[in-house]
């Protein structure tokens, strides 16, 4: 009687004996399983982050310090050149001591990014060839003999600690950028070297007509310092980094990012970074078929060309404007960002055109051979300036044939689509190796040039011949542009 009483006086009308337990536990899935559902929603209805293009601004500006400093010399090149005594042969092989260092540290280099991961990596280099930059400011007490030497050997240590940059650039946009993104990124890295001339040409021209050209390399080498420890807390692999979240995540993965590439190799298992990241390869067999490859061998040729015409904006221009077009250092300074700001806008439009044909279902062949080929033959442009006088037609078309050669880099989109996946790093260095040995040669080059025949007319001829032997690989030597396989018998090592 009590238990009916009970159940009577239960306002559901159930026994509270029997307390409805299996009902009521069935709700509680269903609304578990209703939750779960809509959180699953959320989660695949979430907005996408844009940290890869954080990311790529913080490539962007430390490249925009990178080639700042090596243009450091140009501007201080003509003050110092006076005060120091030194000939256009001496100044050539001062200009050139960087590449040399450059390019023996390319392979070391992209080894060191593929064992040790590009944040750590990039971070030392940074903080080394900003010191090294510093550096140079101390040598203006020096006899002209001495300060060659210790400007040689300074400037070739800064070119040893910048060697992994550029691989660097490469690994991060590789693992952060999707393959219909990637040309623009690389073109946006690239163009920073156009974008260093636009910014800090003006103010380097300004600190030496204002304090003398040792406050450039110091002021330089100063912010260099400073931006590491910005890059070291602001730049991570894309599954480390505290606020991409998993719709970025998977979407760059879809659409081919590499986003296990910069793996933790300290915060993991040994076999965990196996299972997360392409097996390695033995380097001398790896760069034995990669220069055994008629794709990348026309590739790396093409780019030693472009860099010809890189490292005479670089190095010679300022002080062609000022010996040759009899400019002061100031106005040489000001005058010298404005081909560079077309390099910029060239830069970036080329791999905005080459990334628009991909998505329009053109093949990676065309997408990227047609901006190289178009913005190399304008480039040519260069050689009319022997035959006008006038300061605003010089400008004019240094500044076409910049812009042509902004539209053409893209030697570093083209790379991140034909690496091998198990040496992309030593592919990358390789590259930016053959591409660097134009800064060994076209100062000295030019230099003697020169020196021998009073003007700069003849370097202008040598810059646009380069031009066109970019524009033969690429129509006549590379063939289709397609990730490279190594062979097994590599592989499998």
């Amino acid at each position: 009687m009590e238990h009916i009483d009970q159940a009577k006086r239960s306002p559901t009308g159930i026994p509270s004996g029997h307390s409805a337990g299996a009902p009521a536990a069935g709700a509680q899935a269903a609304l578990a399983s209703l939750r779960e559902s809509a959180a699953g929603a959320a989660v695949r209805d979430q907005r996408r982050t844009r940290v890869r293009w954080f990311i790529l601004f913080m490539l962007f500006f430390i490249t925009t310090i990178n080639y700042a400093d090596r243009a450091s010399l140009s501007i201080a090149g003509n003050a110092m050149q006076h005060a120091l005594g030194l000939t256009p042969v001496s100044m050539g092989y001062i200009f050139s001591a960087f590449a040399w260092a450059y390019v023996i540290g390319q392979l070391p280099g992209g080894r060191l990014l593929d064992r040790f991961g590009t944040k750590r990596v990039y971070a030392f280099s940074l903080l080394a060839w900003s010191i090294f930059t510093l550096s140079q400011g101390l040598v203006a007490g020096l006899a002209a003999g001495a300060a060659v030497t210790v400007m040689f050997a300074l400037r070739f240590a800064m070119g040893l600690a910048e060697a992994p940059a550029f691989p660097g650039n490469s690994r991060l946009t590789s693992s952060w950028f999707p393959s219909a993104e990637r040309g623009t990124a690389a073109a946006i890295f690239n163009a920073a070297q156009y974008f260093a001339a636009v910014l800090f040409t003006p103010i380097m021209g300004w600190i030496v007509h204002r304090f003398g050209w040792p406050y450039v390399f110091v002021a330089m080498g100063a912010l260099g310092i400073v931006m590491t420890g910005v890059w070291l807390k602001s730049v991570y692999a894309p599954k480390d980094h505290p606020r991409v979240n998993d719709a970025e995540l998977r979407y760059i993965e879809a659409g081919g990012a590499l986003v296990d590439l910069e793996t933790r190799e300290t915060q993991g298992s040994a076999a965990a970074v196996r299972a997360n990241q392409p097996a390695k390869v033995p380097m001398g067999a790896s760069i034995r078929e990669m220069l055994g490859s008629r794709m990348l061998l026309g590739i790396f040729i093409a780019q030693y060309c472009i860099n010809a015409l890189t490292y005479f904006f670089l190095t010679w221009f300022p002080i062609y404007l000022v010996q040759q077009r009899h400019m002061s250092i100031l106005k040489a300074g000001f005058v010298a960002s404005i081909p560079a700001v077309c390099g910029f806008l060239g830069g970036v439009l080329g791999g905005v055109i080459s990334d628009a044909l991909i998505k329009r279902g053109h093949s990676a062949s065309f997408a990227r051979k047609t901006p190289i080929v178009l913005g190399m033959l304008l480039s040519t442009c260069m050689i009319a300036c022997n035959y006008v006088d006038s300061e605003f037609l010089v400008v004019a078309i240094m500044a076409a044939a910049f812009f042509g050669k902004g539209i053409g880099a893209l030697g570093w989109a083209v790379v991140s689509d034909t690496a091998p996946l198990e040496a992309g790093g030593v592919c990358a260095s390789l590259f930016n190796a053959f591409g660097n040995v134009a800064g060994i040669t076209t100062p000295i080059v030019i230099g003697y040039l020169v020196q021998g025949s009073g003007s700069f007319n003849s370097a202008l001829v040598f810059i646009g011949a380069n031009a066109v032997v970019a524009v033969l690989c690429y129509l006549f030597v590379v063939g289709d542009i397609k990730r490279m396989v190594l062979t097994r018998s590599v592989a499998a090592h």
